[in-house]
């Protein structure tokens, strides 16, 4: 046998099976190479070790393990010469390298130098989720389980890019195909395989990255707005009569109804203490004021805070604790005493605002305690998100900050159920990775952090449609976790009511309408009604070729039109807060709908569309209510009424460079673009947000 352990190059692509004894690695080989018509390479120990059992039962010794190594590496690139594009290996010598190591407690310095060496485009790790077959030459089943875990080390420890492999011998061939053939379009886009690797295991489909590349490269397709909506002309308004009467309605109706609040929460509070982040960073309390600082910087931010600074709920204790920590506090200067606290207030080891979620910050003081956004949104909830005495709040979250939420959440939920009688169930989910994004650089290069990995970024709120695709209810209110209001708990029931009302109108009328289209009883007569129904209340008008249609295809196409998700959003007038405003907008098949859109979505190079823009009356709180199942009690797949073409492409910084990734198209925006919509104009007391710290010193945070 030659002793050469070198591997031989090739552009064939290479798979490793990797995993301990009896875990499937022959069948799959076996498969795989049968499946792709190539070649796979046997186990050169089995024949090896089964002639020295046979001859004198002789078991394997230590000796053995380099004449292994020598007669895999020879099988295997005998069999490299035979490969038709692609090469399965039932081992390698990374295998021999761990059982050196478990039995006899060394590795060959040459087996393991090779061991290193050697290249494979992918290992598939076999999982110990099959039953152990016995045969003459393995070991015992015992300890699969930490023999499984020294394998999947080895594979981590050394680098090498791979992938765990489960379930049946159908199953695993199923996956491990689709793995192979995203993995050859990552190559042929000049993916490495860690790159591979990363994408898959954050449950990204290849095809995902493709798509994010081409939006890189082409651009995202801007709106094209036909004209703001106003009111009455998509936007209803609706007297101070008609909301009792619509909420008045919804209490009438709510019980029929599994309620749910929707309150995406899962952002830090970074850029509420931006401008004092950069405070802290920019100033030298040893050579300049405060006051030089504001004028050098215009921080009008700053000189606000620091006029208020006595207004803000958590001023007291912060200023407690500064006493704490600077016994001699009171003797210090101004420009110290408002130094120090600002610096206690984002400061890691104490309060750490900045890294905090909103959702745990004191934003409220009452005489009695001091309130954060999850005790007024739980307070919310038992006025005007229940029904049968049960009240069901959903949060989505980051994972780290789940115990707070948690904490926060017992320490307040039994003072607000005992005395309104309704039970508050609370639940919680995460953005999921999969629709994170990728990142390029000015050349549309991959980035990467120091460690060579791919930097992803979350794909933003739009993101969060999965996670409302995965809720049971009938009617959600979402509503963002930091717009509310300290007191005026009674006017912002009311509106919220009164959205729900309006909604359970015309759900009523939608599924009457579309059960008799099920029941074969719509005529040209019905039909024109539901024509009048869709236009006046849903603003909806068909196209003319629609009068071309014959009785069936129209009574198709108006059910097409109207078996869809609801929703019902609030509208505020446009004061100059940065967002989403309705429109009318015409897509490309030139259908005409009422959409949010972002000033991210529009083309403002374009004069008539900025002219458009600039005529906007009113403003989008996201503040909405949802119907997501259907007239036959199913839920929708939401996912199935979002605009693909409606995403971003954003600009942010790493480590002091300029990246672009691509954010999803909006939860209100386009990922509802092809919802039943319904606008409605609202009182600005609805739509309270504190996007920066200074916002909690506005009227609607401060105590009466």
């Amino acid at each position: 046998m030659e002793k050469d352990l070198r591997q031989q190059k090739t552009a064939i692509i290479k798979i490793a099976l990797f995993g301990p004894e009896s875990t499937g690695k022959t069948t799959l080989a076996k498969q795989l190479a049968d499946y792709y018509k190539t070649e796979w390479v046997p186990e050169f120990a089995r024949d090896y070790l089964q002639e020295k059992w046979e001859e004198n039962k002789h078991i394997c010794v230590a000796d053995d393990m380099m004449p292994i190594a020598y007669g895999q590496t020879a099988l295997e690139n005998e069999k490299l010469a035979k490969a038709n594009k692609y090469l399965f290996c039932d081992t390698n010598l990374m295998v021999t390298k761990v059982f050196s190591e478990m039995y006899y407690g060394f590795c060959d310095p040459l087996l393991n130098e090779a061991a290193l060496e050697h290249e494979y485009d992918l290992f598939f790790l076999t999982d110990i989720d099959v039953p152990w077959e016995k045969d003459d030459i393995r070991d015992t089943p015992e300890g699969r389980e930490t023999v499984f875990s020294v394998f999947k080390q080895t594979l981590i420890d050394t680098k090498k890019p791979f992938i765990t492999l489960s379930g049946d011998k159908e199953c695993r061939l199923n996956k491990a195909v689709s793995i192979i053939e995203d993995l050859v379009l990552a190559k042929e886009n000049n993916f490495s395989s860690d790159d591979f690797v990363q994408i898959y295991n954050r449950g990204i489909s290849f095809e995902t990255i493709l798509k994010q590349l081409k939006n890189f490269k082409k651009g995202i397709s801007k709106s094209n707005l036909i004209r703001p909506a106003t009111i009455n002309d998509g936007i209803l308004s609706l007297s101070e009569e008609e909301f009792q009467q619509k909420a008045l309605f919804f209490d009438e109706q709510k019980d029929q109804f599994k309620i749910k609040k929707f309150v995406p929460a899962s952002g830090a509070a970074t850029r509420m203490y931006k401008f004092l982040s950069a405070f802290l960073n920019d100033f030298d309390i040893k050579k300049e004021t405060i006051n030089a600082y504001i004028n050098r910087k215009n921080d009008k931010e700053l000189a606000i805070f620091i006029v208020g600074m006595e207004k803000f709920p958590f001023f007291k204790t912060v200023d407690q604790k500064l006493r704490e920590i600077y016994p001699d506090f009171e003797t210090l200067e101004r420009d110290y005493k408002n130094y120090y606290f600002i610096k206690l207030l984002l400061s890691p080891d104490h309060f750490n605002s900045a890294n905090k979620p909103k959702a745990v910050l004191p934003f409220h003081l009452y005489k009695t305690h001091i309130a954060n956004p999850i005790e007024e949104h739980l307070n919310e909830c038992v006025h005007y998100a229940s029904s049968k005495n049960v009240s069901n709040l959903h949060f989505t979250v980051s994972e780290i900050h789940q115990d707070l939420f948690e904490k926060s959440v017992l320490d307040v939920k039994e003072k607000i159920e005992k005395p309104s009688g309704i039970t508050i169930n609370i639940g919680y989910s995460y953005q999921s990775k999969s629709t994170d994004s990728i990142t390029i650089d000015a050349d549309h290069n991959l980035v990467k952090d120091k460690n060579g990995s791919l930097i992803f970024r979350p794909g933003g709120h739009g993101a969060l449609i999965e996670n409302l695709n995965d809720l049971d209810s009938d009617l959600i209110f979402i509503k963002n976790i930091d717009n509310v209001i300290q007191n005026h708990i009674d006017e912002i029931t009311l509106y919220k009511k009164s959205l729900g009302g309006v909604l359970v109108e015309i759900q009523q009328k939608v599924f009457g309408y579309l059960k008799l289209i099920d029941q074969g009883e719509i005529e040209e007569e019905e039909l024109k009604d539901i024509l009048v129904f869709a236009k006046e209340k849903l603003n909806i008008e068909m196209n003319e070729d629609f009068n071309k249609f014959t009785l069936e295809n129209k009574i198709n196409k108006i059910k097409e039109v109207l078996d869809r998700p609801i929703r019902v959003c609030g509208m505020v007038k446009n004061e100059g807060e940065p967002g989403g405003g309705p429109f009318w907008v015409m897509n490309e098949k030139g259908n005409a709908s009422l959409q949010i859109v972002e000033t991210s979505q529009v083309d403002l190079t374009n004069k008539k569309q900025l002219s458009i823009l600039a005529e906007a009356t009113h403003f989008n709180p996201v503040d909405l209510v949802c119907s997501i199942k259907n007239y036959k009690n199913e839920n929708f797949d939401l996912l199935n009424f979002v605009d693909q073409n409606a995403g971003f492409i954003v600009e942010k910084s790493v480590e002091g460079k300029t990246v672009r990734s691509y954010e999803l198209p909006g939860l209100w925006n386009g990922s509802m673009a092809y919802w039943l919509t319904v606008f409605v104009a609202v009182p600005l007391i609805t739509f309270n947000p504190v996007k920066t710290v200074n916002d909690l010193l506005k009227a609607a945070h401060q105590p009466q």
